[in-house]
């Protein structure tokens, strides 16, 4: 249990600072601790994901950053795909599960490695699709930014539905592509379309049969609550470089375990 509580404050804090990480850390973080499969730790995954992204998009709210049009496009379009991907992870084998999953952590690392100093200064938003209008503070919308909102959202939840994942590492990237939007409104954003997409995919999982255990899932739980909100005390207070560099390796060295993992078997 300690180990549970320990690991699921983690996974709140890490997808605090980054609103993209959590979800991917949590899967693995079960079953290290539970000794879990991948099907059987997606569910637990997705319900402390939820609460942890929607005590962040609430606190983000309560600061005017989160742009809840693009994140309820995105949710929307994310819950048909987070339930063809419920079905498809129980279809496939657990160790092709894990070594999929491990496929994704490394491109996340990848990606947060060398994007560590892309942050929202180093752009000037000339081209992005979905760009803030200066007179409303609001986003245009346009055919392409609605489409290219949707896609990201559908391909989101059906990656949520497969891994368990909160799919942040999809949302934080492409908005920051596709939009002129500072990162802490990125950030608060994905915080919101994962709570929704995750909370919708969780209860597909239970729908179709999933029962884990209740004392490790609310401990679980609940560590996640309280690693999220010391993360959003921290977040104004360290370097997103620093906090990019650290994540990436620690999603690396979990990417290489996943892969022991499944080729162990």
């Amino acid at each position: 249990m300690p180990l549970t509580l320990l690991l699921g404050a983690l996974v709140g804090a890490v997808l605090g600072l980054t609103g993209a990480g959590g979800g991917i850390l949590a899967v693995p973080a079960l079953m290290a601790s539970q000794g879990w499969s991948v099907q059987q730790a997606a569910p637990v995954a997705l319900l402390a994901v939820a609460a942890g992204a929607a005590l962040g998009a609430w606190e983000g709210w309560r600061r005017g950053e989160v742009r809840y049009r693009a994140a309820a496009l995105m949710a929307l379009c994310g819950l048909p795909g987070s339930e063809l991907g419920v079905r498809a992870a129980h279809l496939l084998p657990a160790a092709w599960l894990a070594a999929g999953f491990a496929l994704v952590l490394l491109i996340v690392a990848w990606r947060a490695w060398f994007g560590a100093g892309d942050g929202p200064e180093a752009r000037d938003g000339r081209g992005a699709l979905c760009r803030v209008r200066p007179e409303t503070g609001r986003l245009a919308w346009r055919p392409a930014s609605i489409a290219a909102l949707a896609g990201v959202g559908a391909f989101t939840g059906f990656l949520t539905g497969l891994l368990g994942v909160g799919g942040g590492f999809v949302i934080v990237p492409a908005l920051r592509r596709l939009s002129d939007l500072g990162m802490h409104a990125i950030v608060a954003t994905s915080l919101l379309v994962i709570a929704l997409v995750s909370g919708g995919s969780a209860l597909a999982a239970y729908w179709h049969g999933a029962s884990p255990p209740a004392l490790p899932t609310l401990a679980f739980v609940a560590a996640a609550l309280a690693g999220m909100a010391a993360s959003r005390w921290l977040i104004r207070r360290l370097a997103q470089r620093q906090v990019s560099r650290g994540f990436a390796i620690l999603v690396a060295g979990v990417a290489v375990a996943m892969l022991r993992h499944a080729v162990a078997g």
